[in-house]
């Protein structure tokens, strides 16, 4: 027998739509959801600003970009030792190093050997360390033994100059 529209649905026919109906669909977002968490996620990005006027013969240049602080730093020093220090958030402060800060790093890099650059590792909390020295460019995720000393005096000029005025 045909029950006429606007007819009361019973529990029992409501546990059949639910069946029927909402358990298919509800398994099919769940896989979707599931689907969809476990593709890597590009998110595009706009270039940075250079970071000053540095000349071209820039003795070395760090960037280290990534992480789920999105972390976006640059370093360039020139070969007279001007350097550019620049963040994600602030200005650009274009100061020279000192005479013994540029021989230190100068001692530093005569150990450096950029090699080649490393994969990215899969996951979102990764910083990827950029050096370029001497026409070489290579990105790393896990530091060598000889980029640690580079990095490190890069990185603690960075936080000695670098102000967010």
């Amino acid at each position: 027998m045909i029950e006429p529209i606007g007819a009361v649905v019973r529990p029992r026919d409501m546990r059949r739509i639910w069946r029927i109906v909402f358990l298919p669909v509800l398994v099919l977002v769940l896989a979707l959801a599931t689907r969809a968490s476990a593709a890597p996620v590009s998110v595009a990005r706009a270039p940075a600003a250079p970071a000053a006027d540095v000349p071209q013969e820039s003795l070395v240049e760090l960037r280290e970009q990534g992480g789920f602080a999105g972390v976006d730093n640059q370093v360039i020093v020139a070969a007279d030792g001007r350097a550019a220090f620049s963040r994600r958030t602030g200005p650009v402060v274009d100061l020279p190093l000192t005479a013994e800060e540029l021989a230190v790093l100068r001692g530093h890099l005569a150990n450096l050997r950029i090699g080649p650059s490393e994969a990215r590792p899969q996951g979102a909390d990764f910083i990827a360390y950029t050096l370029t020295h001497q026409g070489h460019r290579a990105t790393r995720y896990t530091l060598p033994a000889d980029w640690q000393p580079v990095v490190r005096f890069l990185e603690e000029a960075l936080e000695k100059y670098w102000a967010p005025d």
